[in-house]
């Protein structure tokens, strides 16, 4: 397998759209998905279990108990990391707002220059089928200015939940817990800087524009959750950009 997409998985037994990823792996025998069950309380490690068991691209990883999105993602990139020999490796959610095809334009993206990371940027736009609710869509530009000038590199959407990374930099970023709960991807952002530099950072991750991606509902999500958006930061600020330049 040269490629394996993390999915992390929290109650998603009655929404897992299998059909959309066999008809996925079908024509991409390169690909592989680990799903992640982040301690759920309905049967979704009875589904994952039995997915695996019928398919060979699909796998499944047990994290007990629930430990929330960050530590999902991050363990499931561990351990692509550390047990399958990809080229690449990614995270992806699981109500696939972002559709399956955009990994062939990640991975193409990826080998254009040989970036390290390739994100998700969900940009409205002509020609693109990117639907964002209102007041979210709103939030979140606010937030990507605030992180944007934390981080000292002009990244656009931080928290798009389609990202691909170069095997050999995961361990590195992801072998220790993340500081925070959900603005792990903020961290991670952090984390390669404080690695490699700012000039690398600039060069070698690559904000991709989505085609197309959609508001699902049943996001675990609250709006709520951005008003801890300023401490989440802090404790990055206060972790990796001490010393930001």
């Amino acid at each position: 397998m040269q490629t394996t997409i993390v999915i992390p998985c929290y109650n998603e037994a009655e929404r897992l759209n299998k059909a959309e990823f066999l008809a996925y792996l079908r024509d991409h025998a390169d690909v592989q998905f680990l799903f992640v069950n982040d301690g759920s309380r309905d049967n979704t490690l009875e589904v994952l279990r039995a997915f695996s068991e019928e398919h060979p691209q699909v796998q499944y990883l047990d994290v007990q108990p629930n430990g929330g999105k960050a530590e999902a993602v991050r363990r499931g990139m561990l351990h692509a990391a550390e047990h399958f020999q990809s080229d690449y490796i990614g995270f992806w959610d699981a109500d696939l707002a972002t559709p399956l095809y955009e990994i062939d334009n990640f991975l193409a993206n990826a080998r254009r220059k040989d970036f390290d990371i390739v994100t998700g940027l969900r940009l409205a736009r002509l020609g693109a089928e990117v639907r964002r609710k209102n007041l979210r869509h709103y939030i979140g530009r606010c937030f990507a200015t605030v992180a944007s000038s934390l981080l000292r590199i002009p990244v656009y959407d931080t928290q798009c939940g389609s990202k691909l990374y170069k095997s050999n930099v995961v361990k590195d970023l992801f072998k220790d817990s993340f500081v925070t709960r959900w603005l792990f991807d903020v961290e991670i952002l952090a984390r390669y800087k404080q690695q490699h530099g700012r000039e690398r950072a600039l060069t070698r991750i690559y904000e991709y524009p989505l085609l197309a991606w959609e508001d699902v509902n049943g996001s675990k999500l609250k709006i709520t959750d951005f008003l801890k958006a300023p401490f989440e930061l802090l404790k990055i600020r206060r972790k990796y950009l001490r010393h930001n330049r």
